[in-house]
């Protein structure tokens, strides 16, 4: 496959040409948050272990009426193309 002059030189004007990568690793050193060791985030706790646990029952209570919306919901659309599909068929 020896393809003469031309071919090789366009391979080769399009390896100098291309453009220089930028390194994650060069980027995280150079921040500079990851060389200071003094600049970390402090959080205050503010909330109680009672609020806390207030906070979990709300959450679970929550994704339960989610759950069992989503779940009738789904149940009936089931149902209903169900339905279509056997009153189809007969």
């Amino acid at each position: 496959m020896g393809f003469g002059g031309p071919v090789s030189a366009m391979i080769s004007s399009l390896k100098n040409n291309k453009r220089e990568r930028k390194s994650t690793f060069k980027k995280m050193k150079n921040h500079s948050s990851h060389s200071d060791s003094t600049n970390h985030l402090i959080f205050k706790n503010s909330a109680t272990k009672e609020d806390l646990l207030l906070i979990k029952k709300k959450i679970r209570l929550e994704n339960k009426r989610k759950l069992l919306t989503n779940g009738i919901g789904i149940s009936l659309i089931a149902l209903g193309i169900t339905y279509f599909l056997i009153r189809l068929k007969f």
